[in-house]
């Protein structure tokens, strides 16, 4: 379960990179563009099989964000599927047979197996929902009143605003990697049948782990963007 590590010299100072890493990533990216592109290119009434699934995706969105967050919902929707979508092929990509591709070292694996990318990932959740708070609340998004209670619930709040994405990063990384480590010690007991069961159950694992994403995102989204009245 190594990685593919290059090291840069820039400024003076080494930086390392995981190639397998940034390879799957923008691999899972360019599937994307690609499906988004054909599903958007021709519309029409009556529908093609590829539209009528992607209307049906979209749906999805649409009917989560309207049921988790039910006002002023729907500029979140482009942010909230490129996320799920993203996170959905990339923990996928851990049941292709890409590691028939032998790289000078490490494997092409899931991109989401590499914490730097779940990380990543919660980051922008992070900058995304204290912007959607900002936009909503002005100032009022990190104190409520200048007084003993408001400063010590702001501090609080401050607190639980930065352990939110490292649970998202940790949570995301440590499924998806225990589960590809799984695979790997299956396949080296019995690669004919054992693998098979796990493949399928992580196949499963992959979806929720992309929903659950999906829907902590929405949560501290409606969380920050809500206006008390």
């Amino acid at each position: 379960m190594e990685h593919w590590i290059y090291s840069l010299n820039l400024f003076g100072k080494t930086f390392t990179v995981n190639l397998d890493t940034i390879f799957t990533m923008w691999f899972a990216m360019l599937v994307l563009i690609i499906f988004a592109f054909f599903a958007t290119r021709k519309l029409s009434i009556v529908p093609s099989k590829l539209q009528a699934a992607s209307e049906a995706l979209m749906n999805f969105f649409y009917g989560t964000l309207d049921t988790m967050m039910p006002s002023k919902n729907r500029q979140h929707v482009p942010f909230v599927a490129s996320l799920f979508l993203f996170i959905l092929f990339a923990n996928l990509m851990g049941q292709l047979p890409l590691r028939i591709i032998h790289l000078k070292s490490g494997e092409l694996a899931s991109p989401t197996n590499d914490i730097n990318v779940t990380a990543s990932l919660a980051i922008l959740v992070l900058i995304y929902y204290i912007t959607a708070g900002l936009i909503a609340k002005k100032w009022k998004f990190f104190i409520h009143e200048f007084s003993f209670q408001g400063i010590i619930m702001f501090l609080v709040e401050l607190l639980e605003m930065f352990t939110r994405p490292l649970s998202l990063a940790i949570r995301l990384f440590a499924n998806i990697f225990a589960g590809e480590v799984l695979i790997s010690i299956c396949l080296g007991i019995s690669a004919k049948f054992l693998p098979l069961p796990v493949m399928f159950f992580e196949l499963i694992v992959a979806f929720i782990q992309a929903t659950v994403f999906m829907m902590l995102t929405i949560a501290y989204v409606s969380s920050a963007a809500s206006v008390e009245e």
